[in-house]
């Protein structure tokens, strides 16, 4: 079965109650049991509903992976990634980092004696040289939020398994359509469903994928007990969402390879961050590792940063907001918004700097995106 006929049918075959095409909404808190440790396959919401499972089975499929867990948000499921570590464990980390990952590594883990250590993104041989003993996950996203770096994702689970660690992905910013990190060797696959996967700015979620059966187990087992499950409704919009997953992709992908080349060229750009530039460092790599480039674009302004906040207050068809994925055209100020909790020196040795902008380009006509971008830039 191919991507977009999995996206529409995979968990979702007609009611066999009714016969209703739609997934239901189980709106349920609990289920009627037949007997003493007898139900039809659920029992209390919290621990499984229908509409979830769904959704569960459809996600999975599209990672080409065997289990699927759905979360209330991208970084519940992230902690229950992390539900699977003990006290003086250690975490290696790519250092282009989702500002909430830090957030959760640097000050809610190392309460806990979890310490990480952060390696350049696409420096292969570094993640092997800072291996511990205690080292228990590998941490990686590709494309970077939000310099849009490539790692190998073969290379790096080699060297995670030689060391009999899992090899985490965050794959939010590629989508299953574009890159699906279970074949390369990864052990879980992370999402954040509110971006690209549900695609409408409408939903909060997330979503854990894996192929091995004991894992799945393991982190089932911390779903159900620390409860940070999405409601039905929530996971009917999210799967609603996925249906269309592969045409959008398609066109965020052609509109944003149409805005990074006008920005390549752009008198006030000082450089732009997007792999399906034959410039950008990864070209080669993206090439291989992924179908297609996504809809993420990053630039640096060539300016102040007074004068960066003007250009934002510019804008009329991109909407200045936090998150991406969506089917419109959003611009973000990293510094300021989504990697905030990140310090200043961090971001700044990373390349992070404060007159980077990152725009999550949707699928409007891109005449109308080119012409936004270059009102808001004069």
């Amino acid at each position: 079965m191919k991507f977009s006929t999995k996206a529409i049918h995979v968990g979702q075959e007609p009611d066999p109650t009714t016969g209703a095409v739609m997934t239901p909404i189980y709106q349920t808190a609990t289920y009627a049991q037949t007997g003493m440790s007898e139900h039809k396959g659920y029992e209390y919401a919290r621990t499984g509903n229908p509409t979830r499972t769904a959704l569960e089975a459809c996600i999975a499929a599209l990672e080409n992976g065997s289990y699927g867990l759905a979360f209330a948000s991208g970084l519940a499921a992230e902690q229950a990634v992390l539900s699977l570590l003990s006290t003086g464990d250690h975490i290696v980390s790519s250092d282009d980092l989702y500002g909430g990952t830090y957030r959760l590594f640097e000050r809610v883990m190392r309460r806990y004696n979890v310490e990480t250590s952060y390696v350049r993104t696409n420096a292969i041989a570094d993640y092997e040289k800072v291996i511990r003993p205690n080292t228990k996950l590998l941490w990686l996203e590709t494309p970077t939020n939000p310099l849009l770096r490539l790692v190998d994702i073969r290379a790096i689970a080699d060297i995670a398994h030689r060391h009999n660690v899992r090899l985490v992905v965050d794959n939010t910013f590629a989508s299953p359509y574009f890159q699906r990190p279970l074949d390369l060797g990864a052990d879980i696959v992370v999402h954040s469903t509110t971006k690209y996967i549900n695609g409408h700015s409408d939903v909060i979620g997330g979503m854990l994928v894996m192929k091995d059966e004991e894992l799945s187990q393991n982190l089932e087992f911390y779903q159900n007990a620390a409860g940070a499950v999405p409601g039905p409704f929530d996971a009917w919009l999210t799967l609603r969402g996925v249906k269309t997953l592969a045409v959008r992709m398609r066109q965020h992908a052609e509109n944003a390879y149409t805005i990074a080349r006008f920005l390549s060229e752009h008198p006030r750009v000082e450089k732009v961050y997007y792999p399906g530039l034959p410039s950008h460092p990864d070209h080669e790599l993206a090439k291989r590792q992924m179908s297609g480039f996504g809809g993420m674009v990053s630039f640096q302004f060539k300016g102040t940063l007074a004068e960066v906040d003007e250009v934002v207050r510019r804008f009329k068809v991109f909407t200045f907001a936090e998150s991406l994925g969506g089917i419109e055209s959003l611009v973000c100020h990293p510094a300021s918004m989504t990697h905030g909790a990140i310090p200043a020196s961090v971001r700044e040795a990373s390349g992070l700097t404060d007159t980077l902008l990152r725009l999550s380009v949707g699928i409007e006509d891109s005449e109308d995106l080119l012409a936004d971008l270059n009102q808001a830039l004069a």
